[in-house]
């Protein structure tokens, strides 16, 4: 396994990924008799990256790529059938990593700890609540263009991650997507064999806790312990700066406000004050990355979803509507729901009141 691993390996900057996810895309668009070069140019990338070697995608060009796609093959659910064809055997080291530790919850910790060796477009979430683990995926820029297509896709990758490691036929409890349900839903069902639940505040797998003990089938722990040093040896060459670092978790988290600057602090080992001043060096504060995840997290779901502006304001924690309101303005220059007219009138997109929405 080690002799593959080449000095010239990588961990992409923030907002690239990994040229293979192209490639996916573009198997999929030929299938649907696509043209793929036209459309790659429209979305303003250069069609020879595909070929190349370890060459880097910006995330907002992909994006841009699959939305553009969707609209042209007239194909809602193309995030879907993009992630369907990634396999644990696709994803470079990161997937000798996962198939090789000890337990599914050691795999899915190390998804969440090591993502950005290959794509730092998104952020993985594990969370354990009581008898429920709940994985889930935020990209990184929640704003752009096919946020909504790109989340699904992601999750279609994670599902085929989980079946890889406990069988063909694992499925989970339930399926969470930011997005407004497609005119035809069954695409979903077929794939993730669970009840998918459209219009929900993040994109995340739900699953038994059990599962995180079940052991890994083949798993060789000299090579996982080869490829961590590997991947250690790539991050260590192309560290993030702390602002980064605190961007991701903030965009994990951000959701019912689980991020705090003490939690954060210690996940880094330094305490709340040497955090206060190493932000304040690049320009920042914990207070003003939240309000930026916040305020991103908030146009996605004004954006994707028909969430009322009510639901919006309890995922992200406000203690009312007002108050959302209140901040919402104050980042943008208008009311949520000026913001969301008009965002909707660029696409022609139906606008939804602040009413409760069914189920």
């Amino acid at each position: 396994m080690a002799e593959r691993f080449h000095a010239t390996e990588k961990a992409p900057s923030t907002g690239f990924v990994q040229v293979d996810d192209v490639r996916a895309i573009r198997v999929v668009l030929i299938e649907l008799g696509a043209d793929f070069s036209s459309l790659v140019a429209e979305a303003g990338l250069d069609p020879q990256v595909i070929d190349s070697g370890m060459k880097l995608v910006p995330f907002t060009a992909v994006g841009r790529l699959i939305a553009l796609a969707a609209d042209r093959m007239h194909c809602p659910h193309l995030g879907l059938l993009i992630g369907e064809r990634v396999t644990l055997a696709s994803q470079w080291l990161l997937g000798s990593l996962l198939c090789n530790c000890e337990t599914v919850g050691d795999a899915l910790r190390a998804l969440e700890a090591h993502l950005c060796v290959q794509d730092r477009g998104g952020v993985v979430g594990l969370g354990v609540f009581d008898e429920i683990a709940v994985l889930s995926y935020t990209p990184y820029d929640p704003e752009i263009v096919g946020a909504a297509l790109h989340s699904e896709r992601a999750l279609a990758k994670v599902t085929n991650v989980l079946r890889a490691l406990c069988g063909s036929q694992w499925a989970p409890l339930e399926v969470l997507l930011p997005r407004c349900a497609p005119d035809d839903i069954k695409p979903y069902g077929a794939f993730f064999r669970a009840p998918v639940r459209f219009d929900q505040e993040m994109t995340a797998l739900v699953f038994p806790a059990l599962l995180l003990q079940q052991t890994i089938a083949g798993a060789d722990p000299a090579v996982r312990r080869c490829v961590e040093e590997r991947i250690r040896q790539i991050e260590a060459a192309e560290p993030a700066k702390l602002t980064d670092e605190l961007r991701h978790y903030l965009r994990a988290t951000v959701i019912k406000q689980r991020c705090k600057a003490e939690r954060f602090a210690r996940l880094r080992l330094v305490n709340r004050r040497t955090l206060s001043r190493r932000l304040r060096a690049e320009g920042t504060s914990f207070r003003q990355l939240t309000n930026e995840a916040q305020f991103a997290v908030a146009k996605q779901l004004l954006a994707d979803t028909s969430m009322s502006l009510t639901q919006i304001s309890a995922a992200l924690n406000f203690s009312e509507l007002a108050a959302f309101t209140h901040a919402f303005r104050r980042w943008s220059g208008m009311a949520p729901s000026t913001w969301r007219k008009e965002k909707r009138s660029e696409t022609n997109s139906p606008v939804d009141s602040d009413m409760p929405q069914a189920g």
